[in-house]
């Protein structure tokens, strides 16, 4: 009798994976989905259903190179870095540059470093460029995009930390400043062409992560519209949001999954701009503020906006400062349930920032030269400094930038609250 009712319980089990084989859809249905951050008010969850407070860093210069980062000053954007360097030493060896440098400044060691500080979430600024065939940091076509987000992701992945991709420059130029690598005006907010790359990019974007839980969610664009535009700012400033309206539309075509931030005008500062704000499921607002006191009043603008539409807000970005006024801003932040996004990860000759970048040898000849008047060819002539010296600065400049050769600034991440 036993021996028949384990031959009954295995022919149970044969018609149990017979039928399931041929029902795949059955089989679909019990595969564990992936989980994502999630929005309660003015709160995020994370997976487990725990609050998911952001304190993490800015990958800033890595995949938008700015000129201050560099020692520059009038050489302030990625095109106008990547002309001095081909003005100085051609264009060969600047695509070689940039190809190493998008290898060495940010690697696996970074983000397993800042998983050992305690960091939970990372924002990357990112060029629109980098998703088109357009000329940038080195490539005319088939731009590496994915591949440097894709290696990030499983990074971020192995380390447990979260990823804000965040569009630091996009078509036409958002901004109308350095910061967007424009030229000099917010073109974005007036060109139907721009807005819909703009959208397409992101598009693309979302359908490459749709499925990631590891990336938090889409940081639309970086401190739009600058204040700079006299009678053109209400014009500017009441299209931001029906831009961002086309690109959450294009998003959600194709992911329904992530959260999108939106940043206010004028340095991601100013929410009067919004008239609706509660046009996505998956929303939220993120602020920056930079070079202000530690108090109350310098927060509050921010704390009112988000009280009102009850959704949570996020400080992309601040920092930059001494070590007393960062412990003094993250307190602050936190008491007022602002998570905090510091930056920038690293940079060369400051220690407001994780990691340092010592400055080459003759580096101050390529910055010379970045001030120098370049208006014509006889001025370029005029200027250029001794290419075997720049080409030697560069390639210093390239194993500076490497994890094990910035200096740590124990004093400034400690005052994070983090571990150096």
């Amino acid at each position: 009798m036993k021996e028949i009712k384990k031959l009954s319980y295995y022919f149970l089990l044969a018609l149990l994976a017979i039928a399931s084989a041929c029902n795949p859809s059955k089989k679909a249905a019990v595969e564990v989905q992936p989980e994502f951050i999630k929005i309660a008010g003015p709160d995020l969850l994370a997976p487990n259903g725990e609050k998911f407070f952001i304190r993490g860093i800015n990958l800033g210069n890595w995949l938008n190179p700015e000129g201050y980062m560099f020692g520059f000053k009038k050489t302030s954007s990625a095109r106008l870095i990547d002309q001095a360097f081909r003005e100085m030493v051609g264009p060969d060896f600047t695509n070689q540059f940039w190809k190493q440098f998008k290898d060495n400044y940010i690697t696996r060691d970074d983000i397993r470093y800042l998983q050992h500080a305690g960091v939970n979430t990372i924002r990357v600024p990112f060029h629109y460029k980098l998703f088109t065939d357009e000329d940038y940091l080195g490539l005319s076509g088939n731009q590496d995009g994915f591949q440097r987000l894709d290696s990030l992701v499983a990074w971020c992945r192995e380390s447990k930390i979260y990823l804000i991709l965040d569009m630091h420059d996009a078509p036409g130029g958002q901004t109308g400043d350095n910061i967007d690598d424009s030229y000099g005006y917010p073109w974005l907010m007036v060109s139907s062409e721009s807005q819909e790359l703009f959208a397409s990019v992101w598009k693309n974007i979302a359908n490459h992560f749709k499925d990631e839980p590891m990336v938090l969610g889409y940081d639309l664009l970086n401190e739009p519209i600058a204040p700079y535009f006299g009678d053109d700012m209400p014009k500017l400033n009441a299209a931001l949001e029906p831009v961002y309206k086309k690109a959450t539309a294009a998003i959600r075509e194709v992911d329904k999954n992530h959260i999108v931030l939106l940043g206010g005008a004028q340095w991601n500062g100013n929410f009067k701009v919004f008239t609706d704000s509660k046009f996505d499921e998956k929303m939220m607002y993120t602020c920056h503020r930079y070079w202000c006191d530690t108090l109350q009043a310098n927060i509050q603008d921010f704390v009112n906006f988000r009280d009102s539409v009850n959704l949570p807000m996020y400080m992309g970005e601040t920092g930059e400062n001494t070590n007393d006024w960062i412990a003094a801003w993250t307190r602050l932040m936190e008491r007022n349930n602002i998570g905090w996004t510091y930056w920038p990860y690293k940079k060369m000759g400051a220690p407001s920032c994780f990691r340092t970048i010592n400055q080459p040898e003759n580096w101050d000849q390529i910055v010379a030269f970045t001030e120098a008047p370049r208006g014509d060819f006889n001025e370029i002539r005029a200027a250029r400094p001794n290419q075997e010296l720049v080409k030697k600065a560069m390639l210093q400049f390239l194993e500076n930038c490497k994890f094990s050769n910035c200096v740590v600034n124990d004093g400034y991440i400690k005052a994070m609250g983090l571990n150096p």
